[in-house]
């Protein structure tokens, strides 16, 4: 199974990273970095929530339904006009439900390291979420996902198409981070010089970055 930062490399991830840029007025390379940071973090966060049954439960439904992956296939439509509120609104509920309280200290630690500020950072990711949502919606149909360890499989593998162990800590630590800005020196050096392969999301980030 391909991983979350394949996709943002694929024809598709290009598409979804201009469209967004375009839709929240800012600019295409730090939308991509901010992207590249949020959607793993934000998998992560799910991951989390769905190692509970209730967890699990809510996540399938919402794949099932609202968010089966069909928004992927008119996004011309989607960024042509102009993203509509109510996709935005949606984006807010799927953040607050992921994230919970974690919310703005993740905005926060994205946005330092993008060098966007936090309202930018919001904007993104709003944009982001229900696509990110249908991104799994398409994955849980073709992998015929129906029961919660379908669905945590899913999840861990999009995750580990790209991750190490090393990087699973720092998505861990952006998701405790209290905004005591200590979590977030340690995860900018994690980053940004603690991986020395390329391969993985800490040599992509400090690529990104021109570290």
């Amino acid at each position: 199974m391909s991983g979350i930062l394949d996709l943002l490399n694929s024809d598709l991830g290009k598409t979804i990273i201009s469209g967004v840029s375009g839709s929240t007025g800012t600019d295409q390379n730090k939308t991509s970095s901010v992207l590249t940071m949020a959607l793993p973090v934000l998998m992560k966060a799910m991951e989390r929530n769905a190692s509970t049954p209730q967890g699990a439960e809510g996540l399938m439904g919402a794949l099932s339904n609202k968010h089966d992956g069909s928004i992927l296939d008119n996004l011309s439509g989607l960024f042509g006009g102009g993203v509509n509120e109510d996709v935005k609104n949606d984006g807010e509920k799927i953040l607050g439900h992921v994230l919970g309280n974690k919310k703005q200290g993740v905005e926060k630690i994205l946005g330092e390291k993008s060098g966007l500020d936090a309202g930018s950072v919001a904007n993104i990711l709003k944009v982001a979420a229900p696509i990110l949502m249908g991104v799994l919606g398409k994955q849980a149909k073709q992998n015929n996902v129906s029961s919660s360890n379908d669905i945590s499989g899913l999840l861990g593998g999009m995750l580990s198409g790209n991750s190490a162990q090393e990087e699973q800590s720092f998505l861990e630590k952006i998701l405790d981070a209290d905004g005591d800005g200590s979590v977030i020196d340690d995860v900018a050096g994690m980053v940004l010089g603690g991986s020395k392969k390329k391969g993985g999301l800490g040599g992509l980030l400090g690529g990104l970055f021109g570290k």
